[in-house]
């Protein structure tokens, strides 16, 4: 696991570093919001400990700048601020979560320990393949992290397609995926019509749905 810390405090710095590493993380440093930039553009980061004052700027700011470029990593926020506006405000900006100075170690540890059960637990309910991304819990679709809009069925078709992954659906298994009510099963050509609708929206992702001659459709990783 690897945690960034971005604060110009040596002292706190060293501190957490020692901590961090003790505790089995593997931890890098920045110590100025530039040099942060530069390190999350190399490399991802399971947790990223944020100062809210930094010598060339504002850590909320920042932060929030990084959230609209698509940064996913979880965010702790420090701050010697203690008032509701400014957690707000954290919050808004993208924070996950916020802990004023000076803090506990142990809580410092048990609020990264629940921020990594949080975003592994999110991450189940994502599947990527390719620069497709589909959130099965939000029912949210990206393509090269551009929101695109399924209609309910095109939804389930995709989320269905991609749940049986390298397995051959039939047209039949799918329209009684999608029509649950028996008795409002519909013929094969509206399988195939849903199929062409979910392939025009998901554009150059749409390969990623082979039909399968006489038996159905799939989508194939291995």
């Amino acid at each position: 696991m690897h945690i960034l810390i971005i604060d110009d405090n040596q002292e706190i710095l060293f501190g957490l570093r020692k901590l961090l590493e003790e505790a089995g993380f593997e931890v890098h440093t920045a110590s100025s919001l530039h040099e942060a930039k530069e390190i999350i553009n190399r490399q991802h980061y399971d947790v990223i400990i944020l100062d809210w004052i930094l010598p060339d700027g504002s850590g909320v700011a920042f932060l929030k700048t990084q959230r609209d470029l698509h940064l996913q990593s979880p965010v702790l926020l420090l701050s010697s601020k203690n008032e509701d506006v400014e957690k707000a405000e954290a919050l808004d900006a993208g924070a996950d979560d916020y802990m004023q100075k000076p803090f506990s170690h142990i809580e410092l540890l048990a609020r990264i320990r629940a921020l990594l059960r949080r975003e592994s637990s999110q991450k189940k309910s994502i599947i990527k393949l390719k620069n497709l991304q589909v959130n099965l819990s939000s029912r949210e679709v990206s393509l090269n992290d551009t929101p695109i809009t399924l209609s309910k069925k095109e939804f389930e078709l995709l989320e269905f397609l991609l749940l049986n992954q390298n397995t051959v659906l039939t047209r039949y298994q799918i329209s009684e995926h999608l029509n649950r009510d028996f008795d409002s099963l519909k013929s094969s050509n509206l399988v195939d019509a849903h199929i062409k609708n979910l392939r025009k929206k998901l554009e150059d992702a749409a390969s990623l749905i082979e039909t399968v001659r006489g038996v159905g459709f799939t989508i194939k990783t291995t």
